[in-house]
């Protein structure tokens, strides 16, 4: 009957759950603003993290590192994209 259990989808979704709650008190709590974006954003990647891995099932197949370098590789091209947003249109460099 353990191995019936889905114990992994069930501690990732009380995860989840703490994570929402996480950042629900930054809404509720009275955080400045520096603060609160950094505590949203680490839960936020946390959060994409673990759905990704836990409920999508990433890691669990035989071709995991190509699905792990095109996480990367999308990371790292958001990045870029974000930066280079940011040096053009905020910081004035062309």
């Amino acid at each position: 009957m353990k191995e019936l259990f889905p114990a992994k989808q069930v501690m990732g979704f009380v995860f989840s759950l703490i994570l929402t709650i996480v950042a629900l008190l930054v809404y509720y709590t009275d955080m400045s603003f520096t603060a609160g974006m950094t505590v949203l954003l680490i839960t936020a990647f946390i959060q994409a993290g673990l759905q990704l891995i836990v409920f999508m099932h990433a890691g669990e197949t035989k071709d995991k590192g190509a699905i792990y370098t095109n996480i990367y590789y999308g990371v790292f091209m958001a990045l870029i994209t974000i930066l280079g947003t940011l040096l053009c249109m905020i910081w004035g460099y062309v």
